[in-house]
């Protein structure tokens, strides 16, 4: 009690308990126990440490310095809160640098919140509502003004310190990033989050030690000596097509008799429909499915790829396929600078790529961030029988976006009925806009089935990530999807998004139970398209060759987590108080498993890090050539730049001529 009489700084005990009521917001939405008198050892000792300088240094404008560091705190309160709530991890400074993109993607990122999230600014409209009346500023001038004892800040300095340091030192080890925000206090991880990565030098698996048989080995696979299916659709096309948001679960949902995706139904129903398929993107979402797809390399901890790994020349397929005659296009409606694509594309060496300035922005066309799949399918079949009248084979990856977040779809474009109970929720929202992408998708599998291509081209189609985040709904939403699904809407079901296999020569009507992820895509094709990968570091593995696998997950998921043959693990505070989830049907179970799968999962990702950190970077001169307003439609055959009558339609991306295709020449690239 005699520190409190002493601190006589109204200021002090104010800020304190507007601060803690914050913290406690933001515990109740990101932990499951909520906020409980731990919170008060793990937040407030922070917020003391601030204000004991404040009270130390400052001698004028005292209130000012308070209700700056007030309006920070609250900032980063609120970002963990809308962070958490689409991806379900703890925000830190790596996500923090990508801010300027929220206002490109204002209407998804507004969707996040909920009303009461706003309580947090409470206090700071009040203080700013008062801040522009001067008879207002000239009395909260004088507020908090006396001299507070300089050996009662010393002792309250010392002893949050002391407090700080003792909930951050014993929980550093956890790779649980929410148990350990948890224990450290939000504040504290978000500074020890800084300051180790900026003391801690990150170890650096030596170049010649990440081999295909050391990743093998740590996978639990061996290479086939005569792979199955190799060549079997030898000199045909490949088309890929990412599609937005797509969840395994909407394959054969009905909402009132009526097919949620009739026309995927259909694509699964009559191919290879692997369905323990899984999501490889973390905080780059799209943008990081495209690069785990192209390269199979894990995305980095975390960022997103495009925010440092595409700086260096990344072995890819479309290098792999460029270097066996194919020609390589990518096609998206939104402008190739966001998310930083236009060094993506160079670095994983796409020959063109195709966005808004083909595609336009009309605006009854338009959703999400540019025009519809309608748009988007009517004219890239255009482009791909151009390019099929060539005798050379093509690559062409397919971006579609109509379904994004937060699934605004207009009434023009609906092709269902709604329930009255899924009106105006996100759950019908998000059904209404699948059920026009399937529609969109129907529609562009006619036309490659009239032209010829569906015979002549493997179709590899894919979700690219979650799109209804279980962070997002409530609990009466999670009852509704159960009903609906037969089991828990959890973790295992909202990473789940579907793969469906046509190859010409090989699939037939099958469900494979094999579990997969994205980064498994490449190996998959180059198997059927008879490209050896025997030069070429990969993380991924042939499903039409392997029955076993290994998913090390990343942001979506605590550092440590995994998918293996039957089971999602999540670890605890360490790996014997995990959990494990069934991926059959979520339930739950905290019997341990082999210890080791748990350790080689942290190793895989380690390694990949280490592989593409030591990788040459791309060649500044070989940055993409805008064609926009001077551009072809005919396939890239070499890195000339192309040109036209003025179509607008593509950019022509250089071939790399420095970047390594295989394990063999990166081995002899410099460090970074």
């Amino acid at each position: 009690m005699a520190l409190f009489k002493e601190l006589k700084s109204k200021l002090f005990i104010f800020f304190t308990v507007i601060l803690f009521l914050k913290g406690a917001l933001a515990w109740f939405v990101v932990f499951d126990d909520g906020p409980s008198w731990t919170t008060l050892l793990t937040e407030i000792p922070f917020f003391w440490i601030i204000f004991c300088f404040i009270e130390w240094f400052a001698t004028k404008r005292k209130i000012l310095y308070y209700m700056i560091a007030n309006f920070l705190i609250t900032l980063l309160y609120f970002a963990v809160l809308m962070y958490y709530k689409y991806y379900g991890v703890i925000v830190t400074y790596h996500a923090l640098s990508q801010a300027d993109k929220v206002t490109k993607v204002g209407e998804s990122t507004y969707s996040l919140m909920d009303p009461y999230y706003l309580l947090i600014f409470i206090d700071i409209i009040i203080f700013a509502f008062f801040m522009f009346r001067p008879k207002s500023i000239a009395k909260m001038k004088n507020i908090g003004m006396h001299r507070t004892n300089r050996r009662v800040l010393l002792g309250a300095f010392v002893l949050s310190l002391a407090l700080c340091v003792f909930n951050i030192w014993p929980n550093h080890a956890s790779m649980n990033e929410t148990k350990k925000a948890e224990e450290m206090g939000i504040l504290n991880y978000e500074v020890y989050t800084i300051v180790s990565d900026t003391t801690k030098e990150e170890e650096i698996i030596p170049k010649e030690e990440i081999t295909q048989d050391a990743i093998d080995e740590l996978k639990g696979i061996v290479q086939p000596a005569n792979p199955q299916y190799f060549g079997a659709d030898k000199g045909k096309n490949l088309i890929i097509i990412q599609m937005e948001s797509f969840q395994n679960f909407l394959i054969g949902l009905t909402i009132d008799g009526q097919e949620v995706t009739p026309n995927v139904n259909k694509l699964a129903a009559d191919n290879f429909h692997f369905d323990q398929f899984f999501t490889s993107a973390g905080a780059g979402t799209t943008s990081d499915a495209e690069y785990t797809v192209n390269t199979s390399l894990y995305i980095p901890k975390n960022e997103p790829a495009i925010q440092n790994y595409v700086k260096k020349a990344l072995p890819s397929l479309p290098k792999l396929l460029g270097d066996n005659g194919y020609a390589t296009s990518t096609f998206h409606t939104n402008d190739v600078s966001f998310w930083n694509r236009t060094e993506l594309y160079k670095a994983i060496g796409f020959q063109k790529y195709y966005d808004k300035s083909f595609y336009g922005d009309n605006e009854e066309e338009h959703v999400a961030f540019g025009a519809n799949d309608e748009v988007l399918f009517d004219k890239t079949i255009g482009v791909l029988k151009e390019m099929d009248e060539s005798e050379q084979p093509f690559y062409a990856q397919i971006l579609t976006m109509t379904a994004h977040h937060p699934f605004h779809l207009p009434d023009s474009l609906a092709k269902m009925e709604l329930p009255g109970e899924l009106e105006g929720t996100l759950i019908g929202d998000y059904i209404r806009s699948q059920n026009y992408a399937d529609y969109a998708l129907g529609q562009f599998i006619d036309e490659l089935k009239e032209s010829g291509l569906w015979d002549d081209s493997v179709i590899v189609f894919y979700g690219d990530h979650q799109g209804i985040s279980k962070f997002l709904i409530d609990e009466s939403e999670k009852e509704y999807l159960k009903g609906l699904l037969g089991k828990d809407y959890d973790y295992t079901e909202v990473l789940k998004i579907p793969l469906i296999m046509h190859a010409p020569d090989v699939t037939y009507p099958s469900v494979v139970h094999t579990t997969g992820a994205q980064i498994d895509i490449l190996p998959t094709v180059a198997n059927l398209l008879g490209v050896s990968m025997g030069d070429q570091i990969h993380f991924g593995q042939d499903l039409l060759n392997q029955p076993s696998n290994l998913l090390p997950m990343r942001h979506f998921l605590p550092t440590g987590s995994f998918i293996n043959d039957t089971q999602l693990f999540i670890p605890g505070i360490e790996y014997k108080d995990g959990i494990h989830y069934s991926i059959e049907d979520n339930s739950q179970s905290t019997s341990l498993s082999d210890e080791s799968q748990y350790l080689n999962a942290l190793k895989l990702l380690q390694m990949s890090d280490s592989f593409v950190k030591q990788l040459p970077d791309t060649d500044p001169s070989d940055a993409p050539v805008s064609g926009a307003d001077n551009a072809s439609t005919e396939p890239a055959t070499d890195s000339e730049t192309a040109t036209d009558d003025g179509a607008g339609a593509t950019t022509e991306v250089p071939a790399e001529t420095d970047a390594p295709a295989s394990s063999a020449s990166a081995s002899e690239s410099p460090a970074q």
